[in-house]
């Protein structure tokens, strides 16, 4: 009888053994597959780099300078212009380029904004997955801001230089009708001077009469 239980309870192991290694054998097949297909894992880790600042630090100072007065607006700047100075590096050029990016304050600059977001996006490697993300839309949102004002700045100049073309264009026409003018008060004095003398001659010849 207990021989039975032992052979019973050894064969339940073996079982369980054998299911537990079949399972395991899946996951990690599946895992190859994943990785010889250049699939991520559920599991693959997050890109650590020491001392990145979180997204929320970045969201929250571009946050406070769209909302903030301009005396926050330049203390935010003036911050961040001179980590980038004073320490180099893919994490503060990518705060000042962000800072930059930003529209709605006196030193938002989209062209410096967007060569320095290339030159962070060249640094890959040196940036969380959090920052590569803003650095990406911040450049393409400065890009497409760049093309705008390009287009605005060349309506305006068309605009301008059809302005100036019909102003220089009034400015003849006021001309011609000016001299055209002057020469028919010319003419009309001409005619007056004409016809006061035919008056004269003829006065005389009544008064001989």
């Amino acid at each position: 009888m207990d021989n039975n239980k032992a052979t019973t309870r050894t064969a339940r192991l073996v079982t369980i053994a054998v299911m537990v290694a079949l399972v395991s054998g899946c996951a990690t097949a599946n895992k190859a597959t994943d990785w010889l297909t250049g699939k991520r894992t559920a599991d693959a880790d997050e890109q650590v780099i020491l001392g990145a600042p979180e997204a929320e630090a970045y969201l929250t100072e571009l946050y406070d300078l769209a909302a903030g007065d301009p005396a926050t607006q330049a203390e935010i700047f003036a911050d961040a212009s001179a980590a980038a100075q004073l320490t180099p590096g893919p994490s503060t050029e990518l705060r000042l380029a962000l800072v930059l990016a930003t529209p709605g304050h006196t030193e938002s600059n989209p062209e410096r904004a967007q060569s320095l977001l290339r030159e962070v996006l060249s640094q890959t490697e040196l940036l969380t997955s959090a920052e590569i993300s803003l650095a990406t839309i911040h450049l393409n949102n400065v890009e497409r801001l760049i093309v705008a004002s390009n287009e605005a700045r060349r309506l305006r100049d068309s605009s301008s230089r059809a302005a100036r073309t019909e102003e220089q264009a009034l400015s003849q026409r006021l001309n011609s009708v000016e001299t055209e003018n002057r020469r028919l008060r010319s003419d009309l004095a001409e005619a007056e001077q004409k016809l006061e003398a035919i008056t004269s001659i003829e006065r005389s010849i009544r008064e001989q009469d």
